[in-house]
């Protein structure tokens, strides 16, 4: 690499970064809501974790006909169980939401058939569309279960016959999930906001320093300087990725304090997000950062306007949102390929380390592979269409 080619880049890194800098408002508008994106996040889904945890210890069943069933209520008493009586409108409140547990339905004839040996059948009435009230159910279902047990065994034991004929196998269950693993269940989120803070902070950079200095007048006058153009292209994108990168590590360095702002102490203890995990968030957005800021700038050197290339730019916002949708909609069925999708890979790996999983080479050099030949193709092209433009 010619001495002339490293003072050119250097000259046009330089200003590049000068030129970001100088425009405070835009800067605002990427720093701010990436400082705050990790704190908001966490916040959020530690609250709606909270709720439920809250919501549990309370002990409460919302009951319509609790008076006909007196053993019913003599079991949930001793499970210390508060009985409440449901509204008489709980199905309207069920589905606009204003009623956070499900109801339990007793029939008249609960104790007439219970006595005679007959099942009886309870209804409980929840909403699906009304989370707080459908997570309810389950809880309340293994209630019922319990009482149901509890009448068999003293059913069996007034007639001489042990319990345990009826239940000749013992399950227990095994998760091999580490913590970190089962908080992932929650935080999967997190990876896909990152690399959208990646993208936002060289979105500006690269739709400026392309299509808005062509907008401006002061591409050409540039481009006719007898430095190398492909030292330009370099420079350019050399501060595209800083901005970009910069970004990324704000918005990673925000979830270190956030943690302190969670109100779940259970997810609290699950999610472990240290320095150690932030650095590797960082280091696995580089390969990304770096081949998206050369896409970006390709997609904008053949446009003649910024508002043209911001249009343009939004094919590479929808399809790297998207990419992480692959992983969400089939959890735990990442296939050899995803490491050679762009963002795919990003949010697969970041997974891994909220997993408190390892990283092996073999998963972390494709993706270095694809953004190394995303940042080539993109940096030969934009090269090649400025000295189209010098020639024109």
């Amino acid at each position: 690499m010619s001495r002339d080619f490293l003072k050119a880049f250097r000259t046009v890194f330089a200003k590049e970064v000068i030129d970001a800098m100088r425009d405070r408002r835009t800067l605002l508008r990427l720093m701010i809501p990436a400082l705050l994106m990790g704190p908001l996040m966490l916040f959020m889904m530690s609250s709606l974790v909270a709720s439920f945890e809250e919501r549990a210890e309370k002990r409460e069943v919302s009951v319509i006909g609790i008076e006909h069933a007196p053993t019913l209520r003599n079991f949930l008493e001793r499970q210390t169980y508060v009985i409440k009586t449901a509204p008489a409108d709980y199905e309207a409140q069920l589905r606009a939401s204003r009623l956070p547990e499900p109801v339990l339905i007793i029939p008249e004839d609960f104790e007439v058939l219970l006595a005679g040996g007959m099942p009886v059948t309870v209804e409980i009435v929840s909403d699906s569309a009304n989370q707080r009230a459908s997570v309810g159910v389950g809880p309340l279902q293994r209630l019922l279960q319990g009482f149901g047990r509890e009448r068999t065994m003293l059913t069996l034991a007034l007639r001489g016959i042990g319990s345990d004929q009826l239940q000749p196998l013992v399950i227990e269950d095994r998760d091999l999930a580490s913590v970190q693993a089962r908080a992932t269940r929650i935080t999967a989120m997190l990876p896909m906001f990152i690399m959208m803070a990646v993208l936002y902070g060289a979105l500006t950079a690269a739709l400026d320093s392309t299509a808005g200095e062509r907008e401006r007048g002061s591409l050409e006058p540039l481009l006719v300087n007898p430095a190398p153009h492909a030292a330009i292209v370099a420079g350019k994108w050399g501060a595209v990725v800083l901005m970009g990168m910069t970004v990324a590590l704000l918005s990673n360095i925000s979830f270190l304090p956030a943690q302190q702002l969670m109100r779940s102490d259970s997810l609290q203890a699950m999610f472990q997000f240290g320095w150690p995990e932030a650095v590797k968030f960082l280091l696995l957005q580089i390969p990304l950062g770096a081949g998206l800021s050369a896409v970006l700038m390709a997609l904008a050197i053949r446009t003649k306007t910024f508002k043209e290339a911001q249009a343009s730019a939004t094919l590479v916002m929808t399809a790297v949102s998207l990419t992480p949708m692959i992983s969400i909609m089939n959890p735990g069925a990442d296939s050899a390929w995803h490491v050679w999708v762009p963002g795919l890979a990003q949010n697969m790996l970041m997974l891994q380390v909220l997993k408190g999983e390892a990283l092996t080479m073999a998963q972390v050099l494709p993706t270095i592979g694809v953004g190394a030949l995303l940042t080539v193709a993109g940096l030969a092209f934009v090269t090649r269409s400025m000295r189209a433009a010098v020639a024109r």
